[in-house]
């Protein structure tokens, strides 16, 4: 896997990890020793390519990706949809499935350390339902599950045929040690995105980032040799992050399966709406950016959006189309 880890400021540089023995110091150090490191969170994007429906493959690769990542100064790993299954999965379904107390979430939890981790799987419930799930491991155990709500089914996409919905958007907070507070999120699973009032749901928990993993293929050309599908990405990862003055942490998968591709792009929207880097291209890395209070801060003053949302007027506004119909 490609390595690539910060600079000094917000964002990503392209450099190699140092060779043994070097004498520049590991970007954990970096990181450690830098000013305002409270009120910072290293973030790792580990765009993969899953084998699949290979478990036992994907997981050895999800455990060196964890522990690379929190060896470089990483607070918090994001991998992409369905990461430890592959996505075309079909009838392997319930062969992939795992529950929350499963083995192999429990060694990924204990791989973390004080760090975090966002995993994709299909999740098996009591009652036998399976759903195409975000697991996000912090302090050695599940901490928090967000189950996909819109399941895709035009096109290329079947997932109502084999996977259960999701029910909800339920933002989370975790306390990464040497922090002066805790850091909020909220997950949205691919085609989540494509819905508004995910996101709105979401911004009203008062997240600071939404963390969005996906396995998007590439679909449809326009403007020259621009991918549709990236390019509608790019407008909604900006958009959300700067109508909601959040982080928007946007993990997509690489590589083939059944002829389809899928084409990478992860990047880091700020607050501002602006991205931190560019975005990757289509081939397996593992990217670094630092988020940071003080620029959340800033984009709350200066675009107050948050602050001057009127809730009263969307809660009366629901209740009343849902009782009366909206004619």
């Amino acid at each position: 896997m490609v390595l690539e880890r910060p600079g000094t400021g917000v964002g990503r540089a392209a450099a190699e990890a140092p060779p043994a023995g070097s004498a520049e110091p590991a970007p954990a150090a970096v990181a450690a020793a830098g000013p305002g490191r409270a009120d910072q969170l290293m973030v790792a994007l580990a765009q993969l390519e899953p084998r699949l429906g290979d478990l036992p493959a994907n997981l050895e690769q999800h455990l060196a990706t964890i522990r690379e990542a929190v060896q470089h100064g990483a607070d918090l790993v994001v991998f992409p949809e369905l990461s430890l299954t592959g996505y075309f999965l079909m009838d392997l379904v319930p062969e992939v499935a795992l529950r929350t107390d499963s083995v192999e979430l429990r060694e990924l939890a204990q791989a973390c350390g004080s760090a975090a981790a966002v995993v994709g799987c299909v999740l098996e419930s009591d009652d036998m339902r399976f759903y195409n799930a975000a697991v996000v491991l912090s302090g050695g155990e599940v901490r928090q599950v967000h189950r996909k709500v819109y399941l895709p089914t035009y096109g290329l996409f079947d997932e109502h045929r084999y996977l259960a919905a999701g029910d909800g958007f339920e933002a989370f907070t975790i306390r990464f040690a040497g922090r002066r507070r805790p850091w909020r999120f909220g997950v949205m699973l691919c085609e989540d995105m494509w819905h508004p009032s995910a996101a709105g749901l979401l911004a009203r928990q008062a997240v600071d980032a939404f963390l969005c993993p996906s396995a998007s293929p590439g679909r449809g050309v326009m403007r020259g040799m621009s991918l549709g599908t990236a390019q509608s990405y790019d407008v909604m990862t900006r958009t959300d992050a700067q109508l909601y003055t959040s982080y928007l942490v946007y993990c997509n998968r690489v590589g083939y399966e059944d002829g389809v591709n899928f084409w990478g792009g992860s990047r880091v929207a700020g607050p501002d709406g602006a991205l931190l880097d560019a975005p990757a291209g289509a081939d397996a890395v593992l990217l670094y950016h630092q988020l940071s209070r003080a620029a959340l801060r800033r984009a709350r003053i200066e675009s107050p959006l948050l602050r001057d949302e009127r809730h009263d007027v969307n809660d009366a506004e629901n209740e009343r189309i849902r009782r009366r119909g909206n004619g």
